[in-house]
């Protein structure tokens, strides 16, 4: 019988992993968006910003009241303590929303988890499948610089502080290559989906499969840690 299958979406900074989410949407893919559940979970008078303020104090908010998410993520990013503290806030909301949109969801529905952080959070056991955007490390540090205006040692920076290209290759089920233009991208997209569409009738009922239909390199899905923060 035809049930939900959870794809686990991530990438690297600058892969185009959010342009992969767009164009799966744009197929009839429920793309269910960690970042911006968390930005939802603190956004102007939710609970969840109040007890940030409560956590970390007034000095977190802009003049308007909301969320100043750059001098969150200055203090945040530097104490792993604070860093959980954050997501004990942030990550019971993603968790409840994320729940509540696949339960909407057709029976027969693929339901796209885009999650950053997945590999670096060990989330790869909690989908169906794990789709990795990937791009060439320079590929991908131009665009970063043409498209967020970030300075060669800047995008080089972030690029460095996330794990390794390699170890996220290793955690894919398919890889979506994105080293060329928007039109080589979709054709890309279309492979993947042309693959999900043979596997949904046989949801891996054994687990999840590596080396799959299609030329792919490669439970459920719950809540959505490793998605908290300001970034």
């Amino acid at each position: 019988m035809p049930r939900v299958i959870t794809v686990g979406l991530t990438g690297g900074i600058g892969s185009g992993k959010s342009e992969v989410a767009r164009m799966l949407a744009e197929r009839g893919a429920i793309v269910i968006d960690a970042d911006a559940l968390a930005r939802e979970a603190v956004a102007v008078g939710t609970p969840g910003l109040a007890q940030v303020v409560e956590e970390f104090g007034a000095a977190v908010l802009r003049p308007d009241g909301s969320l100043d998410r750059a001098r969150l993520g200055s203090i945040v990013f530097a104490d792993e303590h604070q860093l959980r503290a954050l997501e004990e806030i942030v990550h019971p909301y993603v968790g409840r929303r994320s729940a509540e949109l696949i339960a909407a969801a057709p029976e027969d529905a693929v339901v796209v988890y885009d999650v950053p952080l997945l590999v670096e959070s060990s989330l790869e056991d909690a989908y169906d499948m794990v789709v990795v955007v990937d791009a060439d490390p320079e590929v991908a540090m131009a665009r970063l610089m043409r498209l967020r205006g970030m300075t060669e040692s800047g995008a080089r920076a972030r690029m460095l502080a996330q794990v390794s290209r390699e170890r996220r290759l290793e955690a894919a089920d398919v890889v979506v290559h994105n080293g060329g233009t928007l039109e080589a991208l979709g054709r890309e997209v279309d492979r993947l989906w042309a693959i999900l569409a043979v596997t949904r009738p046989d949801p891996w009922a054994t687990g999840r499969v590596k080396n799959g239909p299609g030329g792919a390199q490669g439970a459920e899905g719950g809540p959505l840690p490793g998605s908290a923060g300001p970034r």
